[in-house]
């Protein structure tokens, strides 16, 4: 997949078919768009293109709103766009001045003059440009004076795939992880380094890798335990339960942790990238009367986490 980062000049792709969008989690619903952009490249012996912003407009436009959590950072986005076969992903510095382009400025500007649309793949309810104002009929208005063609896909094909970002986020928040892998077709992930804690888990006999995501606005599910899986920087990929809270039953400050604990493994991870996918919820955040209560618990956990992973492994 080639990678541009804007477009500081008229680019060489043969016959773009485009499309436009931030394609937040690149859901059922964005591969179906991908699968579609493929499909008329292929015919016409051209290559898909997606026209995507970073970053998100939301916090650029409205920089104190702290509500806006991403699915993926645009390492992750990026990486899944390249597995679902996207040819050329255009990244875009989205702006304030940017924003102010007319529908008619970012087709003639944009589109046409930088990457030389000759398809345009859109939804049936996609605007953009200052104020939304260019939409499907106004495409279609401007198609034949700049040679290209608009394809639409219909309604009834998106709401049959019944999906959106916001659907995505509601259940992550909601510890629904396992719901969010319908939508997405894989795991919920987060990625972070491994950074030194305060040996708490260690004392208690779990060791946990402490995480540090760096992206404040990345989405991190709900407080509780969970069954996951951990790529460690080797590439090999061991079974694991991660805690994310504010450990009430010790921890007197009550900052939010993200702990994972590797099942079956000994080492140092320190300074290593760790990327944690999100499998099934265990169970809620629960403040313990003592440390033994605490301890008797993790080891009832990682016995259900044992157990998922035995019973999925089949």
């Amino acid at each position: 997949m080639n990678i541009f980062e804007g477009l500081q000049a008229s680019l060489t792709i043969t016959h773009p078919v485009v499309t436009i969008g931030n394609f937040d989690g690149v859901h059922v619903g964005h591969q179906k768009i991908i699968h579609r952009l493929n499909q008329e490249a292929k015919k016409n012996g051209g290559e898909s293109v997606l026209f995507t912003f970073h970053p998100h407009p939301r916090l650029v436009l409205n920089p104190g709103d702290t509500s806006l959590k991403l699915l993926q950072t645009q390492v992750e986005k990026t990486k899944k766009l390249k597995e679902f076969g996207l040819q050329n992903l255009i990244v875009y510095p989205f702006s304030k001045e940017f924003s102010q382009l007319n529908a008619q400025e970012f087709v003639r500007d944009i589109l046409v003059e930088k990457i030389g649309v000759k398809t345009l793949v859109i939804g049936y309810d996609h605007h953009f440009g200052k104020n939304r104002e260019g939409g499907l009929d106004f495409l279609r208005s401007v198609s034949e004076k700049y040679g290209f063609d608009v394809i639409e896909i219909s309604a009834q094909e998106i709401n049959d795939i019944n999906v959106s970002s916001t659907k995505i986020r509601l259940a992550i928040d909601a510890g629904e992880v396992d719901l969010a892998k319908d939508y997405l077709s894989d795991y919920f992930e987060i990625n972070g380094t491994v950074i030194e804690g305060e040996q708490i888990g260690r004392e208690l006999g779990f060791p946990t890798a402490n995480l540090d995501l760096k992206n404040p606005n990345k989405l991190i599910p709900k407080n509780g335990v969970y069954a996951v899986d951990v790529t460690i920087a080797t590439g090999e990929m061991i079974n694991g339960m991660m805690n994310i809270g504010s450990r009430p039953t010790i921890d007197v400050e009550r900052k939010l942790q993200l702990e994972v604990h590797l099942l079956d493994f000994q080492g140092d991870l320190y300074g290593t990238e760790l990327t944690v996918r999100f499998h099934t919820f265990v169970r809620e955040e629960i403040a313990f009367d003592s440390k033994e209560e605490l301890i008797q618990q993790i080891k009832k956990d990682g016995e259900t986490v044992r157990n998922y992973f035995f019973i999925h492994s089949k």
